[in-house]
């Protein structure tokens, strides 16, 4: 095992991390050295690990743990991107969740990290027109994670998800780098109107609980929508909306709301 992280140590510092915190915690929970090493100490890379987590957890009587194990291992070795946004999305994680204290928690217990992951595989499945796959995964992420994220969505880099419950992401919904969002968020449509019909988020955006974005609107960069708004209209950059529906309230109080992660309101609200 040492060989193995010495190997990626100096290639991957993310990866090395995670194999010295899974080292540490098997010394203090011997009883989690099952899942220690079959998530993350017996594989030589984050990819394969990924991959590993990936089949184990979406695997069904409808599709088994090894196809879903090849289908993984094949986007990744495809697409290096998709390993680059799982560890951005990783970073992200651990820097805004105050509940996150070590890298391997979202990869082994926080599942909204684990469906954005899986959804990364599904958009990589609709890209490669494999769009039948593409809907049996986002099938079983949205049965196992409770987290409905369509594989045409664009999702960038840099994405926390807290707790995860409820999530619905459009067909035609886009998201830009760096989000964070929390539990119950919806960007969707209005109605049952075909075409272009879903939000498109800008990068460094925070969503509060609850809050529904709703239409082909725009959300500019740097802003922040209060816990349960209703988004009906675009809004501009740098602001603070909330209510329902919602309307600007004042500035998005700081330049980075996603990593800030301030839930408060001015008190003339």
């Amino acid at each position: 095992m040492r060989e193995v992280r010495a190997k990626f140590a100096t290639v991957d510092p993310v990866w090395s991390r995670i194999c010295d915190e899974a080292i540490s915690a098997l010394k203090d929970e011997p009883l989690l050295g099952g899942l220690l090493h079959s998530s993350l100490l017996h594989h030589a890379t984050m990819e394969r690990a990924l991959a590993y987590r990936f089949s184990l957890k979406l695997a069904s009587g409808e599709i088994g743990e090894q196809i879903l194990r090849e289908i993984a291992d094949e986007a990744y070795s495809s697409d290096a991107a998709l390993g680059q946004a799982a560890r951005a999305d990783l970073v992200a994680v651990h820097d805004r969740d105050p509940a996150c204290h070590r890298f391997l928690q979202p990869i082994l217990f926080f599942k909204g990290y684990q469906a954005v992951q899986a959804y990364r595989i599904g958009h990589w499945l609709w890209t490669e027109g494999r769009r039948d796959l593409a809907y049996l995964i986002q099938m079983r992420v949205s049965e196992v994670f409770g987290v409905d994220i369509h594989p045409a969505a664009r999702v960038g880099r840099g994405i926390m998800i807290d707790h995860a419950h409820s999530i619905v992401i459009g067909e035609t919904a886009v998201v830009g780098d760096n989000v964070s969002m929390l539990h119950s968020v919806t960007l969707g449509g209005t109605g049952k109107e075909d075409g272009d019909r879903h939000p498109k988020i800008g990068n460094g955006v925070m969503i509060g609980a609850g809050a529904k974005v709703l239409g082909n609107i725009r959300i500019g960069e740097n802003s922040r929508i209060a816990a349960g708004s209703v988004v009906l209209h675009d809004v501009p950059c740098c602001k603070t909306v909330a209510g329902v529906p919602a309307r600007i309230v004042g500035d998005a109080g700081c330049d980075q709301p996603s990593v800030k992660m301030d839930q408060l309101l001015d008190e003339g609200f």
